[in-house]
């Protein structure tokens, strides 16, 4: 393949990595974040987004990299709702006197390692991809770091992550001193028909190291920690966007270097998704702040979205990619409603502190109310689709193990149903403590938008979604 072609492949990234360099030097450079910046940045991950639907498909490097339509359908997700952090982060840093050019060249980066991990055709491209990422991840967990608990989120981030690099170069090396490639292709053709112990102890490390990444049960504890000390947008980028770019990571591994090892690598994924599921249900119930809470929340989301994983083929990963993709809209709209509150110039962060939310500030109540219901998984929110498509695809799949592994997830998800509700129950029937400041418009803005989307927007919006899903599986691996 000609310079040219694989250049017009890697397009998205390509305005991504020069966009970061350019970030870089004007911030160095003019020091003040000013909105033509920011307009910049949010510019430059737009305009990925729009190569990369507009691009072809193909394989570009000899392998290295795939382009293909559920590479696409996740990058363009990803880019948006990276655009999305860029914007509360800006205006919730600069409020706190922490508005700084970085933040918006880290996102950036995150955002860049996050599209090559989404098409790693290789095993050595899918750790770039992922310590670019983690790289950037790290530093904004810690961005504030005159706060002592935004630097041990940082510090305790930076530790687990090494860790769990360890885990997955160390399947990696495994992987490809059975395999003799670290081209996901060339171990696909050593897997077929056989089940070598060495690949499936490098597969089962690299499992582990990627779990890591989706911080799904036993590899979660890092989770609650980070989000409770990292700034409140920067948990709500943590919450979307790399998540979906784990999952797909995951889909990516499996399907295109192991795809005749499914009974396999299934057996792990069913066992790590209910681990995930019980463990965010019922380690939640203890929790009061309400960072930490949705911690616990996307531990088991990340363990419903590991069932379409689990499921495989056209069906599993489509409904994956929608449980993603309609989770990170909740998730994104609850914490840009969060930001926006204060009390007395502090933020509100426990459940106590939303105390009869909805008579100071009933707009923003009846969001998160959506949001806490949609979680909870109850018609006819956009939740209720999310665990419809990986539950029903896991009941279709004719495996009897997964089929009881999607039952006992719903039995998670009513487990779960109580920390939820009680959050309702506290904004809409106890007595306010105080007033509430005037709430961030921009936050509150988006907090709302998402809100529609919840309900009554996503019924609209999954005319669209579900055929873009579907297609987007149906395509994987053959581009």
């Amino acid at each position: 393949m000609t310079f040219a072609a694989n250049f017009s492949l890697v397009l998205p990234e390509v305005i991504l990595g020069a966009s970061a360099l350019v970030l870089l030097v004007w911030g160095a450079f003019h020091g003040k974040v000013t909105p033509l910046f920011t307009g910049a940045a949010v510019l430059a991950l737009l305009g990925a987004a729009v190569a990369a639907v507009a691009g072809p498909h193909g394989h570009a490097f000899n392998g290295v990299y795939a382009a293909d339509a559920a590479a696409t359908y996740a990058k363009v997700a990803i880019y948006l709702f990276s655009a999305i952090a860029i914007v509360l982060g800006d205006r919730w840093l600069a409020v706190r006197g922490d508005q700084k050019f970085e933040y918006a060249v880290l996102v950036v980066l995150a955002a860049l390692g996050m599209g090559v991990t989404a098409s790693a055709g290789d095993l050595i491209s899918l750790y770039i991809g992922v310590e670019l990422q983690s790289l950037a991840l790290y530093v904004l967990a810690a961005f504030r770091r005159d706060d002592a608990k935004s630097s041990e989120a940082g510090l305790k981030y930076f530790v687990l992550g090494a860790l769990s690099s360890g885990l997955l170069l160390y399947g990696a090396s495994l992987i490809y001193g059975f395999a003799g490639s670290t081209r996901f292709a060339d171990i696909a053709a050593v897997a077929h028909g056989t089940h070598g112990m060495g690949l499936l102890f490098g597969l089962v490390f690299l499992i582990c190291g990627l779990a890591f990444k989706v911080s799904a049960a036993p590899f979660h504890m890092w989770t609650p920690d980070v989000y409770e000390g990292a700034p409140t947008p920067v948990v709500g980028f943590f919450a979307a966007a790399p998540k979906l770019a784990a999952m797909m990571m995951l889909a990516r591994v499996l399907g295109d270097a192991f795809p005749d090892s499914v009974a396999q690598w299934r057996q792990i994924l069913i066992i790590t998704a209910l681990a995930s599921v019980f463990v965010g249900a019922f380690a939640g119930l203890a929790q009061s702040n309400l960072k930490r809470l949705w911690a616990y929340s996307s531990i088991a989301n990340v363990g419903y979205a590991l069932l379409g994983v689990a499921t495989g083929g056209e069906t599993g990963l489509s409904s994956m990619l929608l449980f993603m993709t309609l989770y990170m809209v909740d998730v994104t709209g609850f914490f840009a409603c969060l930001q926006a509150l204060s009390r007395d110039g502090k933020p509100m962060e426990t459940i106590e502190d939303m105390a009869g939310l909805v008579k100071e500030r009933p707009g923003i109540a009846l969001a998160m109310t959506a949001f806490s219901l949609s979680a909870l998984g109850l018609p006819p929110f956009s939740g209720f689709w999310a665990k419809f498509y990986v539950f029903g695809a896991a009941m279709g799949s004719g495996d009897v193990l997964l089929q009881w592994a999607a039952v006992l997830g719903l039995v998670g998800s009513v487990v779960a149903a109580f920390y939820y509700l009680r959050l309702i129950k506290t904004m809409w029937f106890d007595a306010p403590a105080s007033p509430v400041d005037k709430p961030q418009p921009t936050a509150r803005a988006i907090g709302f938008a998402a809100a529609l989307f919840s309900f009554p927007v996503v019924l609209i919006a999954l005319i669209w979604l579900d055929p873009a899903a579907r297609a987007a599986a149906a395509a994987f691996g053959h581009a």
